[in-house]
């Protein structure tokens, strides 16, 4: 899915960010693939914007990043992945054997919705949870 180029101009610019045809290009395909990293990303936007290099998606990414229009997600194992969800303390299913990743709502409570059971003095904001197993998909190849 493309959102409006104005949507997407105006969320660049609320970030404090200069609107180019690369970082464009690259919030779009976020919007079109959630979860997605660099090399996926580059991939759907080099077709639009030949001149994007693999460089300048990792130089938008992590613009948008910094500047807190994008979620960076660190599978164990799996490439860095980025998405635009970014408002809420969501959390993760990640396949172990095809990578798929899914959202999955805070479980109990509000955010950061887990608790430690030891602080240790921290005021805690964010949790950051993955959990791992089979999607649907591989778990109904083992049947």
């Amino acid at each position: 899915m493309t959102i409006a180029l104005h949507d997407t101009d105006d969320a660049i610019r609320a970030a404090g960010l200069r609107v180019t045809e690369s970082r464009r290009a690259v919030f779009d395909a976020l919007h079109a693939h959630p979860h997605a990293s660099a090399d996926e990303i580059h991939a759907a936007v080099r077709p639009l914007v030949e001149s994007t290099s693999l460089q300048s998606v990792y130089n938008a990414l992590g613009d948008f990043a910094a500047a807190g229009l994008v979620r960076r997600i660190e599978p164990a194992g799996h490439p860095m992945l980025f998405e635009l969800r970014v408002d809420d303390n969501h959390h993760h299913l990640v396949c172990t054997r095809c990578g798929a990743v899914e959202d999955v709502d805070c479980s109990v409570g509000h955010a950061p919705c887990l608790v430690p059971s030891d602080a240790h003095g921290y005021r805690v904001a964010v949790a950051e949870v993955t959990y791992w197993g089979l999607c649907a998909s591989c778990a109904a190849e083992d049947s």
